[in-house]
């Protein structure tokens, strides 16, 4: 497309800043990102000699939904991108992969196993897309094996894992990108958000609002006999042994098993890894976090050990240097209701419309996305909207770059595989991913603990008269003969 000539590059760029625009996107930053994108886009689709392929294998592979198919779109369109070996615990699930992947033209070996992956020597980069309870363990591994890797957010389970994680980069000098992609698609928009905060366009920051939507509630779920092709000791691993379980669409296994405190961490690491994320980049704290961490507001979480456990609806207020607040929730955690902000308009001054052309003011206390208030001004940024409290935040180019990455990325896949090249740091490399999950599980243990806890982010532990049972969390016992090995 952006091969035929000038007029039709022209009309593309025309038709593509477009369409940014309407998406929310100041016209100077679309411009910026278009040319970007087509720059990407070319290199992309260049042709490549036989030697400089990479070869790759994908862990934790299956039909809708499961996020592997996103990546393995992503990956593909990479000419140099080669794959090789896919894996999971689910044979049916491997064996959708080996067809569906034959026909885009690779040949790829099926593997129960991620260890007979891992050691084969022709396997140059991994992307993991498994459970969360099984991220730690397998990127060790993959780090171990001399391989770089793409691994799904949340990056780990405990922060036990993610500080692990950390030593074991900088160890193996391997590429780790953790699938926070909000840093480079959706158009820019959490981009042009964090940097508006950081060069100071709506004053200090007050507070951050990261509204990450509720969790289903728990019910009771049957138990019932483990289906053929899947290894549900494998599924289990380091976690706990506990019957399958599967009733009207709800299971503790694919999927589902976000629900569960056993394999993950509810939206608190589902939509928190992306919003808490976005929150460390505006507020320049990659690396580091908060001071603080209590639960304000949340509904008691089910029991009784047979149903989804995670807390229904919450509201966590995390504490960082300078007085700034920064809350994790479903709304104003107790009834998932927040507040609703109105007066917000986009960079031409004009309010969001509804699909019918109506005018909708504000955003509505419940809707996903980030609130970010300011002495001077208010940003709220989602996946489909970027709105502020005057259009000229917005719409008034930048004039000094803040200098968030390198570069501007916008194909988070892209931008690990240049790195795999270049042997930089990716976007979201392990210091940013190991940070924001951490802050993620300090929200978990908050609301596990009902505890008000101070938090030392240089030393990732706790400190003050709760300590103990805000450090007896930051680990969980592992089922033989799964370990953290590094």
């Amino acid at each position: 497309m952006l091969e035929r000539g000038n007029l039709s590059r022209r009309g593309f760029m025309r038709r593509s800043v477009g369409a940014l625009t309407a998406a929310g996107l100041p016209a100077w930053y679309a411009t910026d990102v278009f040319g970007t994108a087509a720059a990407a886009q070319e290199a992309a689709a260049r042709p490549v000699q036989a030697n400089a392929r990479l070869n790759v294998a994908v862990i934790g592979v299956g039909p809708q939904p499961r996020r592997s198919n996103a990546l393995y779109d992503a990956a593909r369109q990479f000419r140099h991108v080669q794959f090789t070996d896919v894996c999971d615990v689910d044979a049916r699930h491997v064996a959708h992969a080996i067809d569906q992947y034959g026909k885009h033209g690779y040949t790829v070996r099926g593997h129960k196993d991620f260890r007979e992956v891992t050691a084969r020597r022709d396997v140059d980069a991994v992307i993991v897309a498994v459970p969360d309870h099984w991220h730690a363990v397998i990127a060790m591994d993959v780090l171990r094996k001399g391989k770089d890797i793409y691994c799904e957010k949340p990056l780990t389970l405990t922060i036990a894992e993610a500080v692990a994680l950390r030593k074991a980069v900088k160890d193996s000098n391997k590429v780790l990108q953790t699938g926070s992609q909000q840093r480079t698609e959706m158009g820019g928009k959490f981009r042009l958000a964090a940097e508006l905060v950081r060069i100071g366009r709506i004053g200090s920051v007050r507070s951050i609002e990261c509204r990450v939507g509720g969790n289903p509630p728990g019910t009771p779920i049957k138990e019932v006999p483990v289906p053929k092709g899947l290894d549900w000791d494998m599924w289990l691993g380091p976690t706990a042994a506990v019957p399958y379980r599967l009733e009207a669409g709800k299971t503790n296994c694919h999927y589902e098993f976000r629900w569960w405190y056993e394999y993950s961490g509810g939206k608190m690491t589902d939509w928190g890894a992306h919003h808490l994320d976005i929150a460390q980049w505006a507020l320049g704290m990659d690396g580091s976090g908060p001071t603080g961490v209590e639960m304000i507001a949340a509904k008691a979480a089910y029991a009784a050990g047979d149903g989804y456990n995670c807390h229904e609806h919450f509201k966590v207020k995390y504490t960082y240097p300078d007085g700034v607040n920064v809350f994790a929730m479903t709304g104003s955690g107790d009834e998932g209701k927040g507040e609703t902000v109105g007066g917000l308009v986009g960079a031409d001054g004009m309010p969001r419309r509804d699909k019918g052309g109506r005018a909708i003011d504000g955003v509505d206390g419940t809707e996903n996305g980030i609130l970010i208030r300011g002495e001077r001004g208010t940003i709220f940024v989602s996946r489909g909207l970027l709105l502020a409290s005057s259009a000229a935040i917005l719409s008034e180019p930048i004039k000094d770059d803040p200098l968030l990455y390198p570069s501007r990325p916008t194909n988070h896949m892209g931008n690990f595989l240049d790195c795999v090249t270049s042997r930089g740091t990716p976007i979201t490399g392990v210091e940013v991913g190991a940070s924001s999950v951490t802050v993620c599980h300090l929200g978990v243990i908050a609301l596990q603990t009902g505890k008000k806890l101070t938090w030392d982010a240089a030393a990732n532990r706790f400190t003050g008269a709760d300590a103990a049972i805000g450090n007896a969390r930051l680990s969980r016992p592992m089922r033989a003969p799964w370990r953290l090995e590094g």
